[in-house]
Formats: C-alpha cells, structure tokens, sequence
C-alpha cells in the first residue's frame, strides 16, 4: 500500500518510509493543487507581472528582465548551471528521500509547476529509476535536485537495474518521453528545501534506531562491569525533568532486570563512573534532541520552501519572492542532533575502554586470552577512540559555516544541506562504535568471573551475537567481526525494550502496515535474527567459556 500525498503533508516518517522502497501516490486533491498553482504561474506570465526566476534571472541577475520567448530556455539552462555537485553519488535511500521531499512541496500548491513534472518525480521514484546525485557542492540546496531534475529533460544519469543509464534512455526504456521545461519549473525543480528534509528523514530513523541499540548494549557493559542498578532508580530519576531521562531509566531496568550478576554485587560501590551512571541522563538527553529534531522537521515538511511561492487567484495572482527556500531552523536541528549522536557515541567509547582495561574491569586485559600473546580488543578500543575524534570534528556547527555566494546577493549561508550529510555520517561512525561496545560486551560475559546469571534480556542479545560470531581468541581478523555487528545494528534492532513513541506520528497520520515493513529495511524496525536456543557449549550463565 503507497504513502499517499493528500490533504496534509507527509511527515519524516512517511518520507523514510518512501525512501526505504515504499511507493508514492498523489490523491486527486495533491495533484489538484498542483495544477492549480500552474494556472497561476501563466497568469503571471500572460500579464507581465514580475516574478523572479519566472521572468527575471536568478540569484544576482534577479533584476535582469527574461522576455516570454526566452523563459523556457531559462529554465532548462537553470538545470544545466546548477548541476554542480561534485564527489561519490548518493546512495538510493538518500536520493529518493530527497525526490519524496520534493513531490511533498510541490503538492502544497504554491511551486507553479505543471502536474507533469511532478508525475515525472513520482515514476522514478516507483519504478526506482533514480538519478545520479553527487554527494557534495551544496551550501544549502540547488544542487542535489538539479542533478534529480537533468533525468526529466532527458539529461544526467540514472542507475536502473543495477546498470547505470543516460537520462534519456532510461526515459525510453519507462516509455516517457523528456520533458520541456515551461517558465518557473526549472527554478521549482532546484528551489526549497527537499535536500535537507529527505536526508533529516532518514537521519532521524537511523538515529531513532541507533538509540535503541545504544540502550540495550550499555546495559550489557553495565552488567559486565558491575554497576550499582540505584542509578536507574525510578524516584531518583524523577526528580530531573526530562522524558527521554524517564524513558530511559526504565529501559534499563527493563533491561537488567534479574540479573543475577548486579544481584551479587549490590552495595559494593557507592557511586560508578560516569560512563555508567548517567547512562539515562546521557542517552535521555539524546532521545529529548531526537524528538525536538522530529517537530522541526515536520513542520519544515508542512511548509512551503519555494522562491518565489505563487498564491491568490487566476484573476489576481501573487507572489512573493522571499527567502523561504532557507533552512535555518533545520539546519540548526541537524546540527543538534549530529552533537546529540557523537556525544552518545563518545560515552560507548568511555564504557569500552573500561571494558577492556583490567584496572577497573576485573575482566582479563583487553578480554585477550592470557599469556601474552594474544591482544584482543586493544586494538578495536583504537578504532573506536579514533571514529570519536572523528565525530568531534564533523560535529562543528554547518550552520555557522557562512559564507558569500552570487555575487553578494547570498552573503548569508546556513549549509542545511551540508549538516544533514554530516549527521547521517556521525550516526554511521556512531553505529560502528556501539557495534565495538557491542562485540567487547559479549567477550565480556564469556570471561566473566561471577558464577551467577545474566538478565533476561542482555542474555538474549548475547546469544543473538554469539549466533552471529564466536567468542574471539585472536584467531581471525576482528575487523571482520566488527563489520557483522555493524550491520546487526545497521539492519536490525535488539530485542524490544519500552518504545520511546515520542517521535513516531500519531494514528491520524495513517502510516500504513506496508510502509512500516518497508522502513523496516532502512531502520531495522523488525527484529535480525531469532532469540532461540543458547549456542553450544555455553550455559547462559556469566561463567567464562574462553577455554
């Protein structure tokens, strides 16, 4: 069943739904609308009313006037001057992300683009014909859909069933035929704010699926290194408001709930080390940024991003030619939630390398085979430290990048587009760490002293790892075991915990059971792999097995 453009905006979710493979309709209300709104952009054509980018150059040549006959001209010229990207092309979540966006502000009705343009978007996208778009060269939108708008004309490439195409071949093998651009499409089709709300989309499912994953293996470190469960204390908590703190808290008590190993060290510390403590304050703080970046960007995706917007009536049409294609308040909500991820992966760093110090583990060096010979995760903790450092560079602010574009005319950038490609990069390098913390935390329970059980819940998950990969002994490339634990929290989510529901639309948002299955293959929404039967040769306990 499609996502349906209708009446109201879609929101991130929709978008990312539609970006993991889901189909997209427009009802009859989305494309009325749209040719609506072309009926205007004639008018404005037929009475000479000045419109930027209609009738006048763009950027710093908005004042030079573009007679009737040299409009079309101009708008296809406009995709060739701002197909400009540079670097590896996208891949195909991020682009049709971006093209969902785009149908999304169109179909508010005040682009002024023909419906057969927007018909155009939406077949590439179902048929999962998609443009060729380069990473980078953007300093806060243009590029990107210049790039998706050359396959309309005919122009640009476009990989379709694992080949790579030119434009106009791909069009003739859907049986479409390029199109010709009319006054305003192509500054329609390169306008707004579709780049950042896209990409935002699919950052805000990856990062809403990275926290569950963060939750449920800090909970394995906890139990490895003995940690006081007061720190998840329901009223203790409750007395700093802050419901990502609340939600979190009772995850983790969820989480580590009968573990026979926290039972046997109860009262021995009177308070752990930061990394452990403020496991829920951290991560709660995460999950309050994730919900504030969910509000913000599904407000930018029920607002109209175009310059210039064509409102009014037939008879007396309006335009304003204002600055609503900049994405500031995205750009700053993308900003805050790459800080928001690097910080949660900093604090998994911290819990690693407890895990593997024996100064304040009281697990063997580095969870290594003793001896001497064997390193175990020493080397793994240098990765980690070095995706952190990462992190801490490309989280600098974007939105503070400035710069000056077209001729003085732009002298105030915000890089929207740019902090959105940054967060879904530190959420990647965040997913390698935890992945870390993850393997570290299942050798951990195999060398663990203390005769006495895991909880339910951490022990399900060690068993999903150690059906995945066995306990290691310096016998194999880590790196290869670093990768399937990657791609277990890529692809997949824990075992389920409380659901956060804090960011997820409401039931009048009509997400579909379909495009729920379909997202789950972006963000893991289904469970990887089964919780059955203990490996072999382990008892489930937290008795060591290295032998």
């Amino acid at each position: 069943m499609a996502v349906i453009r209708s009446d109201r905006p879609l929101n991130w979710f929709q978008v990312a739904a539609v970006a993991a493979g889901e189909p997209l309709e427009l009802s009859a209300s989305a494309r009325a609308r749209i040719a609506a709104s072309r009926e205007l952009v004639e008018q404005i054509v037929a009475r000479g009313i000045r419109a930027y980018g209609v009738n006048t150059g763009v950027g710093a040549l908005c004042d030079v006037i573009v007679s009737p006959s040299e409009q079309h001209t101009l708008s296809r010229n406009i995709l060739m001057s701002h197909a400009v990207g540079v670097g590896v092309p996208l891949g195909a979540a991020e682009t049709r992300a971006i093209m969902v966006a785009a149908v999304n502000n169109y179909a508010h009705g005040h682009s002024g683009i023909r419906l057969e343009v927007a018909d155009r978007l939406v077949a590439l996208i179902n048929a999962d014909c998609l443009p060729e778009v380069p990473t980078f060269g953007s300093v806060g939108y243009l590029s990107h859909m210049a790039h998706i708008a050359l396959v309309c004309i005919g122009e640009g490439h476009v990989r379709y069933r694992g080949e790579r195409l030119k434009g106009r071949d791909a069009l003739q093998m859907l049986g479409l035929e390029p199109l010709v651009l009319e006054a305003k499409e192509g500054l329609s089709l390169v306008n707004g704010t579709p780049c950042v709300t896209g990409l935002a989309a699919l950052a805000l499912a990856r990062a809403e699926r990275l926290l569950d994953w963060t939750d449920i293996v800090a909970a394995m470190s906890f139990e490895n290194l003995r940690g006081q469960l007061a720190a998840f204390d329901a009223e203790s908590l409750a007395l700093r408001i802050s419901p990502g703190l609340k939600l979190v808290g009772e995850r983790m008590r969820t989480a580590l709930a009968d573990s026979g190993i926290l039972a046997a060290v109860v009262g021995q510390r009177t308070q752990d080390p930061l990394s452990l403590r403020t496991i829920p304050h951290v991560h709660g703080a995460a999950r309050d940024v994730l919900a504030a970046t969910a509000d913000v960007l599904n407000r930018e995706l029920a607002s109209i991003t175009d310059n210039p917007i064509v409102a009014g009536t037939p008879e007396a049409p309006r335009v304003y030619s204002q600055a609503h294609a900049v994405g500031a308040s995205i750009a700053l909500a993308m900003d805050s939630l790459a800080t928001a991820i690097a910080q949660i992966a900093a604090m998994a760093e911290r819990r690693l390398d407890r895990l593997v110090n024996p100064l304040v583990s009281g697990l063997p060096a580095f969870l290594a085979e003793p001896g001497g010979t064997c390193s175990g995760f020493m080397i793994a903790q240098y990765t980690a430290a070095s995706l952190v450092a990462q992190n801490r560079r490309l989280a600098m602010p974007a939105s503070l990048d400035g710069g000056i574009t077209s001729g003085l005319q732009e002298d105030h950038l915000c890089h929207a587009t740019p902090a959105a490609l940054k967060a879904l990069e530190i959420i990647d390098n965040a997913g390698r760490i935890v992945a870390i913390e993850l393997l570290a935390a299942a050798q951990a329970y195999d060398l663990q002293s203390i005769d006495a059980p895991r909880a339910p819940h951490t022990n399900a998950l060690w068993q999903r790892v150690r059906l995945a990969v066995p306990t290691y002994r310096d016998d194999r490339p880590l790196a290869d075991d670093m990768t399937i634990a990657f791609r277990m929290i890529a692809d997949g989510m824990p075992p389920p915990l409380p659901n956060p529901g804090n960011i997820r639309p409401g039931p009048d948002d009509s997400v579909s059971d379909a495009a729920l299955a379909a997202l789950a293959s972006l963000t893991g929404i289904a469970a990887v792999g089964k919780l059955g039967a203990e490996p072999a040769a382990n008892d489930g306990r937290g008795a060591a097995h290295a032998g």
